[in-house]
């Protein structure tokens, strides 16, 4: 859709030579001969530009900016002055105009000023629209589940979101610690800051001090020039300690110094900078029992516990599977564009028995697999891993449907089984079973088993 502009000049012979360049460079342009003439088709229609004179008949240039403002804080303006005006044209930069031109107008400048005019406006409008994308999708609100459990999580995140106050979020890995880190983040008056992740025990001990704090040049074996560390990235917004288990002693002492007194010092300078952020940690372990054990601080510890959000395991909150397996394959069939309706009966109730170890994370990758392999509309049994399904001596006889029908199931059920015993392996399976190999090769074609 083309830009639509407004030109507004009590001379003719102006007026019309810049709607005429304009609209050949693809523009939708409207006329108007004073400023009163255009904020009466501004009442009526939207423009995204408006280029204006100063010196007007009626209502000037400068009067139209203030009404401008007022009416459509979206409507750009440029404001075309002679050189004589140009303390005039300034003032009306400071008052909102977007740009100025000098008369006699340069074709080429007026089009070079406009088309930047709208880059930068596009810009700053994506920018605006990754950002509000980025709030919806880390939204406490599209933490799924329905659970008690996990309703007492939403609260926690609402009752603290807005606050300073530091954060420890427990819970086993794979439950979606950062998830909440990130919601509480977006959800308090730093979200338009930095939200900087650090991963505890991805970096190495030697290293982790200089990341975390910065160093100056020369502080020690390779520090070519100076280096920020993630303390002055995070500045303003949050910083999220991933696994702060996994820190080493000595640099707990730095840590609880910095959110103590909100300040920090690099490496190799005794020179203390200020911070001013908020500090979110994690822990896959019981810190309380690290205290005990002698490998984290006790200070450190109430520190970072002011308060503590625990993410309960998906054994805690069953019944929340359900909606996080249709969430996970929403999401995959949209992004490997697969038209799948949804998950059988047998699929969910496996799910639902599984014991996952690897909690909310391994839930999802089953899910992507399933909807990778699957090539109906329905996630199925034998699109999940052998895992899954029902053991060798749980099998029932189906005494429903017809005897070729109950026999195939058994006969798939039971080959199935077999190869999970020998781990997939055709040869050691078809002995097992005491077949032929191409025997087995033929089963698994008429029995539709993919392995």
């Amino acid at each position: 859709m083309a830009y639509k502009i407004l030109v507004v000049d009590d001379e003719e012979i102006i007026r019309d030579s810049i709607s005429y360049i304009l609209e050949k460079e693809g523009y939708e342009v409207q006329k108007a001969e004073n400023g009163k003439a255009a904020y009466d088709k501004m009442l009526e229609n939207h423009f995204d530009l408006v280029i204006t004179d100063i010196e007007m008949p009626v209502l000037k240039g400068t009067e139209l900016l203030e009404k401008i403002k007022t009416l459509d804080i979206q409507t750009s303006v440029i404001i075309i002055t002679a050189f004589g005006s140009l303390d005039t044209a300034i003032t009306a930069l400071r008052n909102g105009a977007s740009d100025y031109i000098l008369k006699p107008v340069e074709f080429d400048e007026l089009l070079f000023k406009v088309k930047k005019l709208f880059e930068v406006r596009d810009l700053l409008l994506e920018n605006k629209i990754l950002r509000e994308e980025i709030h919806r999708k880390y939204d406490f609100e599209n933490i799924i589940g329905k659970s008690n459990s996990i309703k007492k999580v939403y609260e926690m995140i609402e009752a603290v979101a807005e606050t300073d106050s530091t954060i420890l979020i427990s819970g086993n890995s794979g439950t979606g610690k950062e998830l909440v880190a990130r919601a509480l983040h977006y959800k308090s008056h730093r979200k338009n800051k930095p939200f900087v992740a650090v991963n505890c025990g991805a970096i190495s001990e030697n290293l982790i001090e200089s990341e975390l704090f910065g160093h100056k040049k020369g502080a020690f074996t390779g520090a070519i020039s100076d280096k920020e560390g993630y303390m002055k990235a995070a500045n303003g917004g949050t910083l999220f300690l991933d696994e702060i288990s996994e820190m080493p002693p000595q640099l707990q002492v730095k840590l609880l110094r910095a959110i103590q007194e909100k300040e920090y010092t690099p490496v190799g300078t005794t020179a203390s900078l200020p911070v001013n952020t908020r500090f979110i940690a994690t822990t896959n372990r019981n810190l309380e029992e690290e205290v005990k054990a002698g490998r984290f601080r006790e200070d450190l510890f109430y520190r970072i516990n002011v308060v503590e959000i625990h993410l309960p395991s998906l054994k805690e909150r069953s019944e929340d599977i359900p909606l996080l397996a249709d969430h996970f394959l929403n999401k995959y069939r949209l992004e490997l564009n697969k038209n799948i309706k949804g998950i059988d009966n047998e699929v969910m109730r496996a799910l639902l028995n599984h014991e996952w170890k690897g909690e909310v994370r391994e839930l999802e990758n089953i899910i992507e697999r399933a909807t990778i392999f699957c090539k109906s509309d329905i996630i199925s049994l034998q699109d999940l891993p052998i895992s899954f399904r029902p053991k060798a001596d749980s099998l029932e006889l189906s005494f429903s449907g017809s005897l070729d029908d109950s026999v195939r199931k058994f006969e798939r059920d039971f080959i199935l089984r077999a190869l999970e015993n020998n781990e997939n392996n055709k040869e050691k399976t078809a002995d097992a079973m005491k077949v032929g190999l191409s025997t087995l090769y033929r089963k698994l074609k008429e029995l539709d088993i993919r392995i």
